[in-house]
Formats: structure tokens, sequence, C-alpha cells
């Protein structure tokens, strides 16, 4: 079946399988805070790291324990978790109207330039599940350090459709 036939939804659950990824089950808050606030049309999505079954993927600095592709994984993972938070809350990835702003937060060395294209590994998650709608305003930041040794951590705003209000 052609991926444009594919539902937001479909897509989601293929990419999963294909990432060989467990997506329920990895997104309860670490703290007192809520994974995914609603208001009114918008979704805010907390900072995800790339945690499955319990465990960090990809722990490190990028540029010295992980490379690029690493990070790039990395985020896909935090991607998928994101929108794993979004389909809980409200029942299906196909009621959004847009994802509107991801920020992707990278732990590298002090010389590592790619974050950008660290970023993609997300950004490109968005773009094939939820195709149009996956288009998004897009921050990257080089930090020091991220919870959990984490190398990644990818949050979000998305908006939804008129008719899922």
């Amino acid at each position: 079946m052609s991926e444009q036939l594919l539902t937001c939804d479909e897509r989601f659950i293929a990419l999963a399988k294909e990432l060989g990824y467990d997506i329920y089950g990895e997104n309860t808050a670490g703290g007192h805070y809520a994974p995914l606030v609603r208001n009114h049309d918008e979704l805010y999505v907390s900072g995800l790291v790339p945690r499955m079954n319990g465990r960090i993927q990809y722990p490190g600095r990028v540029g010295l324990e992980l490379t690029l592709a690493d990070a790039q994984a990395a985020a896909s993972i935090s991607a998928m978790r994101g929108l794993a938070l979004i389909v809980d809350a409200i029942g299906s990835l196909d009621k959004l109207r847009s994802l509107m702003r991801v920020t992707v937060y990278v732990k590298s060395t002090a010389d590592f330039v790619d974050l950008s294209e660290v970023a993609n590994g997300a950004s490109d998650v968005f773009s094939h599940v939820l195709g149009e709608a996956g288009k998004h305003t897009r921050t990257t930041v080089g930090v020091y350090q991220l919870p959990k040794n984490a190398a990644i951590e990818v949050d979000m705003i998305a908006a939804l459709r008129p008719s899922a209000l």
C-alpha cells in the first residue's frame, strides 16, 4: 500500500515496527510534572529523552562516545515517544492540524557543530508520520548535560484540527 494512502496512525505504527520500538509504556512523568498538557487546541509535550524498555538509549556525549548517526537515532526515539504521548492524549495523530514547534537539545562536545543534522533525526520522523502536518519550526541547542546522561531531549507543541476539539 502506498505511504500516501496510509493514515498518520498507520504510518506511526509501521515506523515503530520498523524501528523495533515498543511505543507504549515509556511515557510516564519522572517527577511532579505532566508529560503532556492540553490547552484548548494546543498540546504541549514535555522534553523526552530516548528511553526504551526503561533504559536510556544512546547515553553519552555526541562527538565523544556517540556519532552523528547514533544521535539521529536517539532523536528519532524521542520523537516517537512524543507522538505516542499525543496518541495517548487524543486518540489519533490524524487529529493534529500541525506540529508547530520542536526543540531538540543535544549534549555534545564543544567542537561538535552538526546540531541541526542531529535534529533531523526527529524532524524526519515527524515528516514521515504526519506528512504536511509534520512541518514545524525548530530550534536545536547544544547543551552540557541532560537528564540521566541522555544525549538528546526533544519537546514539542502541536495544534489540533477544529474537528478534534
